[in-house]
């Protein structure tokens, strides 16, 4: 069936409201947007669904939310899981309150039993929350930090990780199977809290979860003697964060949390940014020009959900304030609980940092000075979960910290999810212990450089939408994997690796080996002098990503190094 003949299907039948069919109206001199709509179904892929909201078999909407939980509830059936329960929470975007509802009553209409939040919470709690009602799955209604005309929805499984491999391809098959938006059950409110199936989530998990990130503090006492002078300036973009940022910060000891007022309270329309997203420095104004004016020392911000933290720190020479990547910020952190740990005798012998091959060098740099073991994984912080799990079953190795460059990080096996609530917790504490040092955060970053080296990262996206780009950046893949690269800018390749082909070629003996990952669309370059570059399509919006990682002897240096490298890559990527 062609993308018109969808269309009109979704215009003539009664599986479809009036409300529905009046959006669909409203587009019909305009092919090009039927076809954007139409020309597919909005994938339930590893992560879940993320698309724009709105009528059409490509957007998300009541039925496709609809049919990717009837999917699922087909799937929990098959496990005979159903009376565990499924926790279900949802952030600020649009929809993400009636989606959540709808996603609960439909489980619930198939004997499932559900936990849903009483309000928005961030995505840290959710998992948090999985493992703490034993759970045997968790629903969050977020599509992160995407523009506000997005929502998604992710799913979690009994560890409080988004689902992987191979019980995700399972679901999908599930969520595909269906084909037929009638066999979409559903069941009132009233009879489903009739028959015990919907539950409702208060405070008391927020307790819950508060506390136990106050129990991985290093130093408490250094933190409420420090904490009345340092400065934070905090702002949630108007998503979920501040439903425990400010609370957690102040019931430490910090006095001094000024939260943006303008971006305090939740609003899918996120209207003071264009995009709420930490990794933009745009979406910084409003903080920094509230630093500025309460002499803030540090300035933290959180995506929608609450996973994800973006940081810039004062430096006191200049009177600055200075942006951290994801990278710096997770490592700075690392850095901070690893030493904290040894100097106080309880960092594990066994101990792991996890990271994503896409994250940077300085990671190893710094696990090997403290004897730590560095395992790498595929971008998907779900990746990190799954290696914490097994860990967790072996009972061989202890997680000590994990993070993806992608500005999230995890500092306690409490949950299997990227906290931004917690990032903001260590970082603020990092600051705090350092203060009392007589050294700013931007200080101590440097002085990480000065010991390990001059590690930076970079990264590119090659935006192209539609069903014209979705085919352009399939086709840039396949054109960069069968391409013999021998040298990127200045740099020769080392080691070339097709993980989707688990294939690995040494580019000096050609010696071929197995990358021992599962399969991914990734292409990986190992280059010499410690520097490296990356290529795959992104697995949530329409564009093709590029990384890539240098190491200097000084900043300036380093910095050049990476600008080069940055062009060299782009113009390989465009070219292919």
């Amino acid at each position: 069936m062609g993308y018109m003949d969808e269309y009109k299907k979704w215009l003539e039948s009664d599986e479809f409201d009036e409300e529905t069919k009046k959006e669909l109206h409203e587009i019909k001199d305009n092919e090009k947007e039927i076809e954007d709509r139409f020309y597919k179904e909005l994938e339930f892929g590893t992560a879940g669904l993320r698309g724009v909201i709105g009528a059409g078999t490509n957007r998300m909407n009541k039925y496709t939310v609809g049919k990717a939980t009837q999917g699922l509830a087909n799937y929990i059936l098959e496990q005979g899981t159903q009376d565990m329960g499924v926790a279900i929470s949802y952030d600020s975007r649009r929809m993400s309150d009636e989606f959540s509802l709808q996603t609960a009553l439909i489980l619930n209409a198939n004997g499932i039993k559900t936990y849903l939040f009483e309000s928005l919470r961030p995505v840290p709690e959710l998992s948090f929350a999985v493992r703490e009602l034993k759970c045997t799955a968790g629903i969050m209604i977020t599509a992160s930090h995407n523009p506000p005309k997005y929502n998604g929805y992710k799913v979690y499984w009994d560890d409080g990780s988004q689902i992987v491999a191979p019980r995700d391809k399972d679901i999908i098959g599930k969520v595909r199977a269906i084909t037929d938006f009638k066999e979409i059950k559903t069941i009132s409110k009233e009879e489903a809290i009739q028959k015990g199936l919907f539950n409702v989530i208060g405070k008391e998990m927020d307790d819950k979860y508060i506390e136990t990130l106050k129990n991985h503090i290093l130093e408490p006492e250094i933190v409420k003697e420090e904490g009345k002078k340092l400065k934070i300036v905090y702002t949630p973009l108007h998503g979920t964060g501040n439903t425990v940022a400010e609370r957690l910060l102040k019931e430490l000891g910090f006095e001094n949390v000024y939260v943006v007022p303008e971006q305090a309270k939740p609003d899918g329309n996120f209207p003071t940014v264009d995009y709420p997203n930490p990794e933009d420095k745009k979406a910084f104004k409003l903080a920094l020009d509230l630093a500025k004016k309460v002499d803030a020392d540090i300035v933290l911000a959180t995506d929608p959900d609450a996973d994800r933290l973006g940081i810039y720190a004062k430096d006191t020479k200049t009177g600055e304030y200075m942006d951290y990547t994801g990278n710096m910020s997770a490592l700075l952190i690392a850095e901070y609980r690893v030493s904290r740990m040894k100097e106080k005798g309880i960092l594990p012998e066994n101990g792991m940092i996890i990271t994503t091959v896409v994250s940077s060098n300085l990671t190893k740099a710094i696990a090997d000075n403290y004897n730590l073991e560095t395992i790498e994984v595929l971008t998907g912080f779900k990746n990190i979960g799954a290696v914490m799990k097994k860990a967790e079953e072996n009972k061989d190795k202890t997680y000590v910290f994990g993070f993806e460059e992608s500005y999230g990080c995890l500092i306690g096996d409490y949950a299997r999810d990227k906290d931004g609530i917690a990032a903001v917790m260590a970082l603020c504490e990092a600051a705090a212990y350092y203060q009392s040092k007589g050294i700013t955060l931007w200080e101590q970053m440097n002085n990480i450089y000065e010991k390990y080296g001059y590690y930076k990262e970079g990264q590119v996206s090659i935006v192209l939408e539609g069903s014209e780009g979705a085919e352009k950046i399939k086709s840039m893949m396949t054109n960069m994997r069968n391409k013999d690269v021998k040298s990127i800018g200045e740099y020769k390749v080392v080691t070339f690796k097709d993980i989707d082909r688990d294939y690995v070629k040494n580019m000096v003996t050609g010696e071929e080996t197995k990358t021992g990952l599962p399969k991914s669309n990734v292409l990986y370059y190992e280059l010499e002098d410690d520097a490296w570059c990356c290529v795959r399509p992104s697995g949530t919006e329409p564009k093709i990503k590029l990384y890539m990682g240098v190491k200097g002897k000084c900043e300036e240096c380093a910095n050049k190094k990476l600008e080069d490298l940055k062009s060299a890559m782009e113009e390989l990527v465009r070219n292919a």
